[in-house]
């Protein structure tokens, strides 16, 4: 019963992010650590993901939550809920909202620094948790690095993706794996402050890090003159 709800709240949720595409409006991601803010926009391209992060957000229901993950030169995760309310040492990862949403890849959409992406487990659709994500800080990468990252990915990079990982870096290991659904636009350097704190066992942090999500809806000419963010997908 509970998954049929969630399934039911889902659909209605991505009608919505399908009419949000055609606004002059879109919503602001702020998410506040200890360690800094950072601001992020989700994509119109993934509808789905788009809309269930703003209905979680919107409830509250990833403030309190710890950034429960983190491994230097690769990504910082959070959103399990039972994190809230996790003692110290507690393995972390497993907590969830009873449903997946399927996956969503875009070719435009890859994993550069910054970007938020989805957490999975192994299942073969590869569609995503309901509420855990990563934001990806990865590492510039050499040209000699592609081929590897090709052969994980099962892709060809293109150009313009390669220069970017070349100078802003990023982890496209992950590529068409694991749906990139927004990225932060400012407060990047707060990622790799976080990514570099001390960890203990399963890459917890030994000192918590909570987080405090809020969304704000927003004229999109306005995010874009304050945050240099041009709405291109």
């Amino acid at each position: 019963m509970r998954k049929s709800i969630c399934l039911v709240l889902l659909f209605l949720l991505v009608q919505a992010a399908v009419a949000q595409k055609k606004s002059k409006k879109d919503y602001l991601v702020t998410i506040s650590t200890e360690y800094g803010t950072m601001y992020a926009v989700l994509y119109d391209v993934t509808p789905r993901h788009k809309a269930n992060f703003i209905a979680l957000a919107d409830t509250g229901f990833y403030n309190g939550t710890l950034f429960h993950r983190i491994i230097n030169g690769f990504m910082i995760q959070g959103g399990d809920p039972n994190s809230k309310k996790a003692a110290p040492g507690e393995p972390l990862g497993n907590g969830d909202v009873g449903y997946q949403v399927p996956a969503e890849f875009h070719e435009k959409l890859f994993h550069k620094k910054g970007v938020l992406a989805a957490a999975r487990d192994n299942n073969p659709e590869k569609a995503s948790s309901g509420c855990q994500f990563y934001i990806v800080q990865g590492k510039v990468l050499k040209d000699e690095d592609f081929a590897v990252a090709e052969r994980r990915s099962g892709r060809t990079i293109p150009a313009d993706q390669r220069q970017v990982y070349k100078t802003v870096g990023g982890t496209p290991h992950l590529d068409q794996n694991y749906t990139v659904f927004g990225e932060v636009i400012k407060g990047v350097e707060v990622i790799d402050t976080i990514a570099g704190q001390p960890r203990g066992s399963m890459d917890r942090p030994e000192k918590d890090i909570p987080m405090q999500v809020k969304v704000e809806k927003m004229k999109k000419k306005k995010i874009t003159k304050r945050y240099g963010y041009k709405f291109d997908v």
